[in-house]
């Protein structure tokens, strides 16, 4: 998850660790957005920018386990109508509707990558050992049953702690936005910051 890897993170759903070096710990730290209106306006930006990027990553990561679920869910559809065999061929349609581009969370006017794409792939494959959805009807009803279990166990996590990011970001815009009203910054300082940022 986030950078949530196994060997990182204990269980199958996100644990913050206060302290903690990882960007999600850093970013739902209590005093990440505490104590805002002290801050320059550099660093203001910069932890806005570190919680977007955390929150595009969890965005990805949610998408991931939306398109798992949804195949999970279709499966069992299949079955329970009689429906042919043939889910397999929707597999693709499902994938990428769910977890192809960019992810595109409530950051900034750009569009940011998730971060750590391959990592969350390979948690999110790793969640339940025994089942291969890339031959989903082969699967046992009992497979199928964990299997949706323990994405959706994850999936709530995952918008759990979303949520908590997007509240951070939410705290960080609002002073940002409350400079601007008090011409304590202005949109000419912003875009000139930015244009540094990007040489």
């Amino acid at each position: 998850m986030a950078e949530y890897a196994a060997s990182e993170h204990d269980g199958d759903v996100i644990e913050v660790r206060p302290g903690g070096r990882r960007r999600i710990d850093r970013v739902l730290a209590v005093d990440f957005a505490d104590g805002a209106a002290q801050l320059s306006m550099t660093d203001l930006r910069a932890r806005r920018d570190e919680a977007a990027q955390e929150e595009t990553d969890l965005s990805y990561l949610r998408r991931l386990l939306h398109a798992r679920i949804d195949i999970v869910r279709a499966e069992q559809r299949r079955r329970d109508e009689g429906g042919p065999a043939s889910l397999i061929t929707e597999l693709a349609r499902i994938l990428s509707i769910n977890a192809v581009g960019p992810a595109a969370g409530s950051g900034r006017h750009r569009m940011l990558e998730p971060s750590r794409a391959e990592a969350h792939r390979r948690h999110v494959e790793a969640l339940v050992s025994d089942v291969d959805l890339s031959d989903v009807t082969s699967l046992s009803e009992e497979q199928l049953d964990g299997a949706l279990v323990a994405y959706m166990a994850e999936e709530e996590s995952v918008s759990h702690c979303r949520r908590e990011v997007q509240q951070v970001m939410g705290r960080l815009n609002a002073e940002i936005g409350a400079r601007y009203a008090q011409g304590s910054a202005s949109v000419d300082d912003l875009l000139a910051g930015e244009g540094g940022q990007q040489r």
